[in-house]
C-alpha cells in the first residue's frame, strides 16, 4: 500500500505558484515515488494554517518567503513560526529570492526552517528528489530495517536464545502450537548481543543509537534514549542519576510506585506533596499549583521536583509556571508522562512537558501509542545532563539480553508517529467526542467532563483534559463496577482500562477504530434498556494524610525489622502497630497510592483505614503487605534498629 504523502505551497504569486505546482506534480508522476508525494496550493496564511490542522497526510510545507499579505510586515516568518507551533513534525522549506532572504529567516525563524530553495530556479526534478530524500529519512526505521535484514540472511544460531530462532518449537508435539500462535518472523527476530550488526541497546554506537536519534528528534528532546522494561525502571534510573544519599526532592504522593521504588534506591530524602482528591468519584487529581509553589520556596536544597502528567484519569497539569518556578530555584523537573506519549503528534493535546521546559520526561509509548508493552523512552533537555552516569546507571536497570522486538516496536512507533499520528489522533479525537455523545445519550451512563472530575482544590489551575480517556460515571446503570466489567467482558467482548467504586475509564489510542466505537455503544446501550434501578455504590474509605518520615526511606526498607498483625486476636486494628516505622511501600490497588512509604510513622488512622479497606474492598489487591497463612502482617523497624540508625539522616526528617 502507497501512502499518501502531501506537500502544501503557499503563494499568493498566482503564476509562479501553478508553474512550480504542475512542475513538482509532472516530477512526481515521473520519478520514483515510493512515498506517494503530491502537491497541492494555498495563497494566503489563513488557508495554509488551515490545512495545516485539518490534513493528516501533510509532510511538508514550501513557503513563499515573498508572499505579502495586508497589515504585515514578514507574513513568512509569522506563517513558519504558527506552522511550527501547531505541527512540529511537519518539513519546511523556505522559496527564497535571495542569501539576505535566508539571513532574516534564520534570524526570525531558523528553529522553524528545515531547508531552502531558491524560487526562481525551479528545478522540479531536484526539488522534488530532495523532499523524497527527506521523507525517506524521516520515516526510516534503522533498527527494525537491519534486524529484518539480519532475518532475511537465514544465519544458523550457535548462540542465545536457547529456541535457536524459534527451531526448538517448530514440529514439537507438546509446544508446536507456540511457534504456530507467535509465528516464524517474531522467533526468528528474538536475538542476542551475539549479533554485532543489530548494535548494543546498553552501549549505542549503531542502527540504535541512529534510531534513538530520529525520536529524539520526534519528540522534541535534546536526547532520548530506548527502555525495554517500561517507564517503572525509566524513573528509577532518573531518580539514580539525578540524586545522592540525603539529597532532598519534591514528589507527588500520588506518583506511580516506580518512583517510590526510586526514592529508596537512591537514599534521597523525599518531601511528599498531597494530591487533590475528588471524593465523589474516588479520583486523584494533581497537586494544587499553590502547594507545589509553596515547598519549592519552602525547600531551596531540593534537587528535584517530579510529577506525574497526565494522570490515569487524563488530567494534565499547567507546566509552564511551575517548571519555571523550579527552575529559578534551581531545581531539575522530571515528568512521568507514561500515559502521554501521543500529545506531541497533535496540537489539541499539546504543550508536551519538553515543550514546557521539562528537565526529564519518561513516557511509555506502548501505552498510546504503536509499541509493545514494556516498551519505553526516557527523553533528555537537561543542559547539564550528564550522560556519562547516566549510562551506568541505565546498564545497572537494563537487561544485557534486551528483546529486540520491543526495540523494533520503539523504532516502528516513532515513523509511525510522525508520519501519521496526527491524522489517527485526530480520528481518536473525533470519535471521543462522537463516544462521549453517544455514552451520554443511554440515559444510564454520563461522560466525566473536565469540571466533573477536577477536586475544588485545582479548578483555578488551569488543569486541562486529555479526551482521548473518558471517565465514565456508572452510578445511575444499577451495576457496581465488577459487575459491569463481568457484563462487558463475557456478554459483549469488551474490556475496559480501570474503574472506582463508580466510574469506569476507557482509552482511545490510535488504534481506536469506528467499529469498536459502535460496539462499544451498542453493548452501553443495551445495558441501559435492563433500566436496572441505580444502586448505593460502596464508597471507599478515605486515604489518611500523610504523617511524618522518622527516617530515610532507604535506611527502613533494607532493615530486617519485624513482622507485627495487622489485626490482634479479636480481629480488630493492631493498636501496637501505631507509633512504628513502616519498611515497606504499603498500596491498596486501586487507586494505587501508597499508604505508607518506608520510614513513614504508622498511625491509629492508618492502622484503621488499612483494616476496614481489607475487610470491605474484596477486590481491593493490597500491595506490600505479608501474608502468610491468612493473616496479613506489617514489617516495621525495630526500637533497636531506629536507635542505631545514622544520627544525621535521622536528625534531618525528624526535624
Amino acid at each position: 500500500m502507497t501512502p499518501v504523502s502531501r506537500v502544501l505551497i503557499v503563494s499568493n504569486d498566482a503564476r509562479w505558484q501553478a508553474a512550480v505546482l504542475a512542475g513538482l506534480n509532472a516530477a512526481a508522476a515521473r520519478l520514483h515515488n515510493p512515498l506517494g508525494l503530491c502537491f497541492a496550493s494555498v495563497a494566503c496564511s489563513s488557508d495554509a494554517l488551515a490545512q495545516v490542522a485539518h490534513d493528516g497526510e501533510l509532510q511538508f510545507v514550501l513557503l513563499d518567503k515573498g508572499m505579502k499579505e495586508q497589515g504585515q510586515t514578514q507574513p513568512a516568518v509569522e506563517l513558519a513560526n504558527q506552522i511550527s507551533a501547531l505541527r512540529p513534525e511537519l518539513s519546511l522549506y523556505i522559496l527564497l529570492q535571495d542569501d539576505d532572504e535566508k539571513v532574516l529567516m534564520e534570524t526570525l525563524a531558523s528553529h522553524a526552517v528545515d531547508g531552502y530553495f531558491y524560487r526562481d530556479e525551479q528545478d522540479f526534478h531536484g526539488w522534488f528528489r530532495i523532499l523524497a530524500a527527506e521523507l525517506a529519512e524521516k520515516s526510516a526505521t534503522p533498527f527494525y530495517d537491519r534486524l529484518k535484514l539480519y532475518v532475511s540472511m537465514a544465519k544458523d544460531s550457535w548462540h542465545t536464545p536457547g529456541h535457536s530462532g524459534g527451531d526448538s518449537f517448530k514440529n514439537s508435539p507438546w509446544v508446536g502450537d507456540f511457534y504456530d500462535f507467535v509465528g516464524e518472523e517474531m522467533l526468528r527476530a528474538d536475538l542476542s548481543v551475539s549479533v554485532p550488526m543489530l548494535d548494543s541497546l546498553l552501549h549505542p554506537t549503531g542502527v540504535i543509537a541512529d534510531a534513538q536519534t530520529l525520536a529524539a528528534k520526534a519528540f522534541g528532546a535534546r536526547k532520548t534514549y530506548f527502555a525495554t522494561n517500561g517507564t517503572s525502571t525509566s524513573n528509577k534510573v532518573i531518580f539514580q542519576t539525578l540524586l545522592a544519599p540525603g539529597d532532598k526532592l519534591l514528589l507527588d504522593r500520588n506518583c506511580h510506585k516506580s518512583v517510590h521504588h526510586g526514592v529508596i534506591l537512591s537514599g534521597a530524602l523525599p518531601l511528599y506533596l498531597d494530591s487533590s482528591v475528588n471524593r465523589h468519584y474516588g479520583i486523584f487529581g494533581p497537586v494544587p499549583k499553590q502547594v507545589i509553589f509553596d515547598a519549592i520556596a519552602a525547600n531551596p536544597d531540593a534537587r528535584v521536583l517530579i510529577l506525574t502528567s497526565c494522570t490515569y484519569d487524563g488530567l494534565r497539569y499547567d507546566l509552564p509556571p511551575i517548571i519555571a518556578a523550579a527552575h529559578a530555584a534551581g531545581i531539575k523537573v522530571v515528568v512521568d508522562e507514561a500515559w502521554y506519549g501521543h500529545a506531541r503528534f497533535h496540537h489539541a493535546l499539546r504543550p508536551t512537558a519538553l515543550e514546557s521546559g521539562a528537565d526529564y520526561v519518561t513516557q511509555s509509548t506502548h501505552k498510546v501509542l504503536s509499541a509493545f508493552s514494556q516498551a519505553s523512552m526516557i527523553h533528555v533537555n537537561d543542559p547539564a545532563f550528564d550522560e556519562h552516569l547516566f549510562r551506568e546507571n541505565f546498564n545497572m536497570h537494563a537487561s544485557t539480553s534486551p528483546q529486540y522486538n520491543l526495540i523494533a516496536s520503539l523504532d516502528v512507533a516513532r515513523k509511525q508517529a510522525v508520519t501519521e499520528g496526527f491524522r489517527l489522533l485526530d480520528r481518536a479525537l473525533k470519535l471521543a467526542q462522537e463516544l462521549r455523545q453517544k455514552i451520554n445519550s443511554t440515559g444510564a451512563f454520563r461522560v466525566l467532563e473536565l469540571e466533573d472530575l477536577l477536586p475544588q482544590s485545582v479548578c483555578d489551575d488551569g488543569i486541562r483534559l486529555d479526551p482521548t480517556k473518558l471517565t465514565v460515571d456508572i452510578s445511575q446503570a444499577g451495576y457496581s463496577a465488577d459487575e459491569l466489567q463481568r457484563a462487558l467482558f463475557e456478554r459483549f467482548n469488551i474490556q475496559f482500562e480501570k474503574s472506582t467504586f463508580n466510574t469506569i475509564t476507557l482509552l482511545l489510542t490510535v488504534g481506536t477504530t469506528r467499529s469498536k466505537v459502535s460496539r462499544l455503544f451498542d453493548a452501553l446501550l443495551r445495558l441501559a434498556k435492563e433500566q436496572r434501578p441505580p444502586r448505593l455504590l460502596g464508597r471507599m474509605p478515605e486515604i489518611p494524610g500523610f504523617t511524618r518520615l522518622a527516617c530515610l526511606p532507604r535506611d527502613a526498607f533494607y532493615e530486617t525489622g519485624e513482622r507485627l498483625p495487622l489485626f490482634d486476636d479479636e480481629g480488630r486494628a493492631n493498636p501496637q502497630l501505631s507509633g512504628r516505622v513502616c519498611c515497606d511501600q504499603i498500596v491498596p490497588y486501586p487507586p494505587g497510592i501508597p499508604v505508607l512509604v518506608p520510614g513513614q510513622l504508622i498511625d491509629d488512622g492508618i492502622i484503621a483505614y488499612l483494616a476496614r479497606l481489607l475487610k470491605t474492598q474484596k477486590r481491593i489487591e493490597m500491595h506490600g503487605l505479608d501474608e502468610e497463612g491468612g493473616e496479613y502482617r506489617v514489617r516495621v523497624l525495630t526500637p533497636a534498629e531506629l536507635a542505631a540508625l545514622p544520627g544525621q539522616a535521622g536528625a534531618a526528617v525528624r526535624e
